[in-house]
C-alpha cells in the first residue's frame, strides 16, 4: 500500500488488515484527529465500481450511522476514497474496534456452549435487532461471523448498513455469489426473492440459535444450492433430537423463529427475547390460543402410546382453520418421535402417532409441490399447512397469480390505483431523483411481470425531489483535490464538480496557490447540483503606487500582497519625494512572490560658483 492510499479522508491512517470477508477488507487503523483506534471496513473494488451500489451503500452506511445501542458496533463516520489505479472511489465504514472474537470463533473453538449462554447470546442480538428495526434497519445478514462476543463479555451485532445495501442488488437466487456466503442463515422468503422484513432477521436467529444449541446449524448440505433448498421446502430437527440437555420450551423458540411463512413467526425480535428471558428466569412460555370462532381442527391420536418418550412435551394448541394464530412448535416436530402427555400439566395432549406421521409425510409432499415452481416462485399468502385428520376439513380454494404491471413512468396515483384494481397492496416507497422525476414511478419490487399471488404486497419507487446537502465552511482553503473528495462523499456528483480560476483582483492575499477560495453555492444544494470551486492562482493586480510617496507606496502595495523595492533617481524634471515610476505596470496579472519596483525622485543639487559668493555688506565688516 502507498503512502498516499495509507491515509484515508486526511485522517484514517490505515495499519494492517484484520478481516477479510466477501464482500470487504476491514482494516485496524487509527483516526488521526480524535487519537483513537478505529476499525475501517472497505468495500471489494469490483463492488464499489457499481454506481448503483455505491449509492445504496452510501445511503444504508449514512442510516447504519445512526444506531447507538450497546449491543450493535458503533458506526462513527462514512466515507470515499479514490482508488488511483482504476480511478473508482472506494466506500468506506469507520466503527468501533472491538476486542473479542466472533460467534463464529466460538463455535469452532470446538467446546461445548451451554444452552443457557447460547440463549444469553440470542437476547443481547435481539436486543440489538429490536433496536435497529424500530429504526427502520433491517439486517439481512445475521450470522455468527457477524456477531462479536467482546473481552467484557458483551454481545455486539456487525455490519448494519452493508447487509441491506448488498440484499438490495444480490437477494435472489439467481445471483448465487452473494448465497454462498449467508446460504446457512437465509430465510425461505430470501432464498425465493421475495421482499424481506424484520422477520427474515428473526429467522436468522432462530438458525443461529439452533446452532449455539447444538453446534450445527438447521440444514447442511453438499453445496449452498442444496441447503437453500431445504430452508424452503424442510422441516428442523428439533434441537432436543440433537442434544437432550435442550428443553421443550428452547425446542418451541427455535421452531417458532424457523417457521416457513413469517407469520407462524415471532412478529418482532423483543417478542422473541421475551420469551428467551422466561426460559432462563425458568419460567413457562405463555400458552397461545386462537379465537375459538369456529370448530377448532385437531389432530387425531392413534392407537393408545405405550412407548416412553425420550422427553416430555408440552401440549400442543389446537388451530382453528387458517387461523392468523401462530402454530405452536410441537405441530412441527418429526412424526417419528413419540410424545405423551406433559406431566407437569393438566391439560390434555393431542398426540401425533403412526398416522400423523403418514399425513405429515403428505404435506411435505404437498410443500414441494407447492415450491415447485423453484426458489423464485411466489408465496401462499396462508399459513403453513399443520398436521391435521379432520375428515371434514375442506382443501383451501385455489389462489390465482397475478402478474405484475409495468408501472414505470407513471405517476404516483395512478401507479396506486392500477395495483389496487389488481387485487395487489400497492405500498410507495421514495428514492431520490431529479427534479422533473418527481413524483413518477422509478420501479417496482417485485420487478413488472413478476407472477404474484393477489393481496400481495408490491413496492412502488417513487421519485422525490432531491434533498439539499448541507455544504461545511472548511471547504474553503481546502486543497482541489481535498474539496472533490469532500463533495463527493456528501453525496454531489462526481462530474458536477467544476472549478474556476480566481480573479487575481479579487483572490484573498493569503490564500495558497491551488486552494479552495469559494464555492457555489457556498452553504447548501441538491446532491444534483453543479458546483463551483474557484481555486487561487497566487497572483494579484498591480496597483497603481505612482504619485505616492514611499511610504504610502509600500503600504499599498503590501494590501495587494506584494512586497516593494524603492529606487532613488536624481532627477530635476519630478517632483521630489514621490514615486514616478513603477515596475511592472498599474493593472500587471503579477504573483505575488515578485516584486514591485518603484523609482522615487530626489532632485539634483546645483553647483557653487566663486561669482555666485554673496558681497559683503556695511553690517559685516
Amino acid at each position: 500500500m502507498t503512502e498516499q492510499t495509507n491515509l484515508l479522508s486526511g485522517r484514517y491512517e490505515l495499519d494492517q488488515v484484520i478481516g477479510r470477508g466477501g464482500m470487504a477488507e476491514v482494516w485496524r487503523a487509527r483516526d488521526m484527529r480524535l487519537q483513537r483506534d478505529v476499525a475501517v471496513k472497505r468495500l471489494r473494488l469490483d463492488l464499489a465500481s457499481d454506481p448503483t451500489f455505491q449509492e445504496r451503500f452510501r445511503r444504508e452506511a449514512k442510516a447504519a450511522a445512526g444506531l447507538n445501542h450497546p449491543n450493535i458496533v458503533a458506526v462513527y463516520d462514512t466515507g470515499e476514497q479514490l482508488d488511483a489505479a482504476s480511478n473508482v472511489m472506494v466506500p468506506y465504514i469507520v466503527m468501533e474496534l472491538v476486542e473479542g472474537v466472533t460467534l463464529r470463533e466460538v463455535l469452532r473453538g470446538g467446546r461445548k456452549i451451554v444452552p443457557e449462554k447460547a440463549l444469553e447470546f440470542a437476547a443481547g442480538v435481539l436486543d440489538a435487532l429490536a433496536y435497529s428495526h424500530r429504526a427502520g434497519i433491517i439486517h439481512r445478514d445475521i450470522k455468527p461471523a457477524n456477531v462479536m462476543f467482546t473481552t467484557p463479555g458483551t454481545v455486539k451485532v456487525m455490519d448494519f448498513g452493508i447487509a441491506r445495501a448488498v440484499a438490495d442488488t444480490s437477494a435472489t437466487m439467481t445471483q448465487t455469489a452473494a448465497v454462498i456466503g449467508t446460504a446457512q442463515y437465509l430465510s425461505p422468503e430470501q432464498a425465493r426473492g421475495h421482499k424481506v422484513d424484520n422477520r427474515s432477521d428473526i429467522y436468522a436467529v432462530g438458525c443461529l440459535l439452533y446452532e449455539l444449541l447444538v453446534s450445527e446449524p438447521p440444514f447442511k448440505g453438499d453445496s449452498p444450492v442444496s441447503v437453500v433448498f431445504q430452508h424452503v421446502r424442510e422441516m428442523p430437527v428439533p434441537p432436543s433430537q440433537r442434544d437432550p440437555e435442550i428443553t421443550p420450551d428452547m425446542d418451541a423458540i427455535v421452531l417458532r423463529a424457523l417457521a416457513k411463512d413469517p407469520r407462524d413467526r415471532y412478529q418482532d425480535a423483543s417478542e422473541m427475547r421475551e420469551d428467551i428471558i422466561r426460559v432462563l428466569n425458568h419460567q413457562p412460555l405463555p400458552h397461545r390460543m386462537a379465537p375459538q370462532t369456529e370448530a377448532p381442527t385437531q389432530v387425531i391420536a392413534s392407537d393408545p402410546i405405550t412407548a416412553t418418550a425420550r422427553r416430555a412435551a408440552p401440549p400442543i394448541a389446537t388451530v382453528p382453520p387458517h387461523s392468523e394464530q401462530p402454530l405452536q412448535p410441537a405441530e412441527e416436530w418429526p412424526a417419528e418421535e413419540e410424545v405423551v402427555e406433559e406431566p407437569r400439566k393438566k391439560t390434555p395432549m393431542i398426540v401425533l402417532g403412526v398416522l400423523g406421521g403418514l399425513v405429515l409425510i403428505g404435506i411435505v409432499v404437498a410443500l414441494v409441490t407447492l415450491f415447485s415452481g423453484g426458489p423464485t416462485a411466489p408465496a401462499s399468502p396462508s399459513p403453513s399447512p399443520s398436521p391435521s385428520l379432520s375428515p371434514t376439513e375442506s382443501p383451501s380454494p385455489t389462489v390465482q397469480p397475478v402478474k405484475v404491471p409495468k408501472l414505470e413512468g407513471l405517476a404516483e396515483q395512478d401507479a396506486v390505483e392500477s395495483l389496487r384494481k389488481l387485487g395487489l397492496a400497492p405500498k410507495v416507497e421514495y428514492v431520490e431523483g431529479k427534479k422533473d422525476q418527481a413524483g413518477k414511478v422509478e420501479g417496482t419490487d417485485p420487478r413488472a411481470d413478476t407472477e404474484v399471488v393477489e393481496g400481495a404486497v408490491v413496492t412502488v419507487r417513487v421519485y422525490k425531489a432531491p434533498e439539499t446537502i448541507r455544504i461545511p465552511a472548511t471547504i474553503v482553503g481546502m486543497t482541489e483535490a481535498q474539496a472533490r473528495e469532500e463533495l463527493i462523499g456528501l453525496g454531489f456528483a462526481k462530474g458536477n464538480i467544476k472549478t474556476v480560476k480566481a480573479d487575481p483582483a479579487s483572490e484573498p492575499i493569503t490564500a495558497k496557490p491551488g486552494t479552495v477560495v469559494s464555492l457555489d453555492p457556498s452553504t447548501e444544494a441538491g446532491p444534483d447540483a453543479t458546483i463551483i470551486l474557484t481555486i487561487a492562482t497566487g497572483e494579484s493586480r498591480v496597483p497603481a503606487l505612482t504619485s505616492m510617496t514611499p511610504g504610502k507606496a509600500t503600504e499599498e502595495a503590501k494590501k495587494a500582497g506584494f512586497e516593494i523595492e524603492v529606487r532613488v533617481v536624481e532627477t530635476n524634471t519630478e517632483l521630489e519625494g514621490v514615486v514616478f515610476e513603477q515596475n511592472p505596470r498599474e493593472g500587471t496579472t503579477l504573483a505575488r512572490s515578485e516584486k514591485i519596483t518603484v523609482s522615487v525622485a530626489r532632485n539634483k543639487s546645483e553647483p557653487t560658483s566663486p561669482s555666485s559668493s554673496p558681497s559683503a555688506t556695511p553690517g559685516d565688516q
